[in-house]
């Protein structure tokens, strides 16, 4: 179980004090959470805030009862927190299959290794012993960071537009490695993201504007309000 109290960040702006986030309070224990909202609004601050990379200003962010306001990235991460960013970082003499065992904090398997880039739709063979470089595109990166979650099998995985560039795998399979990944840890999954397709499967969905919460609550109260009642029933039918 996740809870904020009060946070809050500012950044110095020419002078003067500007509020990123202000004020935050959410208690997230639901098995699929879904941050949305507008562009600019502090939704992926926030999401750094929960994973260690960016400290709050002021506030308190607990884990599962524990203070963790002060620990770094590092500590969090042995803590269970796991964090997917926006856009995934290259590491050049690295290899997928490198990345996918320190994710799994121990040597495994090149089979099990293979297995986690089967669930995220990549051919095995074409990526194992590929470097985590350039020459992978961005929508590539993205998969290979989800493999590498999927190995971590956190308590908490936070996912920052996890959608963005893999248009060439449907929604309908990024869907399910969420729903196999929290039937494997029995985790929480935080999901940033403004598709509609994603927020559909939320259990709780906050909307975060202007560095502040404007709503939070059930699905089936929360969606409507965003896409209108008649869209959220037609898209709960597609699905």
């Amino acid at each position: 179980m996740l809870e904020l109290k009060n946070v809050s960040y500012k950044v110095d702006d020419n002078g003067s004090e500007k509020y990123i986030l202000k004020d935050v309070n959410l208690r997230l224990d639901e098995r699929f959470v879904a941050f949305t909202g507008p562009n600019g609004g502090g939704k992926s601050t926030l999401a750094k805030v929960i994973a260690g990379i960016i400290k709050p200003t002021s506030g308190k962010i607990y884990f599962d009862g524990e203070d963790i306001t002060d620990l770094s990235v590092t500590d969090r991460a042995k803590k269970g927190i796991s964090y997917a960013f926006q856009q995934p970082v290259r590491f050049k003499g690295l290899t997928v299959r490198d990345l996918i065992n320190i994710a799994a904090g121990k040597p495994i398997k090149v089979a099990e290794a293979c297995a986690y880039l089967s669930e995220v739709g990549m051919c095995a063979r074409d990526y194992i012993d590929r470097e985590v470089n350039a020459s992978l595109s961005g929508g590539e990166l993205k998969r290979i960071e989800i493999a590498t979650i999927l190995a971590r099998s956190t308590k908490l995985s936070v996912f920052d537009e996890p959608e963005a560039g893999i248009d060439l795998w449907s929604f309908g399979n990024l869907i399910k490695v969420f729903e196999k990944m929290h039937e494997k840890t029995q985790g929480n999954i935080l999901i940033i993201s403004h598709q509609e397709r994603i927020l559909n499967i939320a259990d709780k969905i906050v909307v975060i504007a202007d560095g502040k919460v404007q709503q939070q609550g059930r699905k089936a109260d929360v969606l409507p309000k965003l896409i209108g009642a008649e869209a959220c029933k037609m898209l709960t039918e597609k699905l």
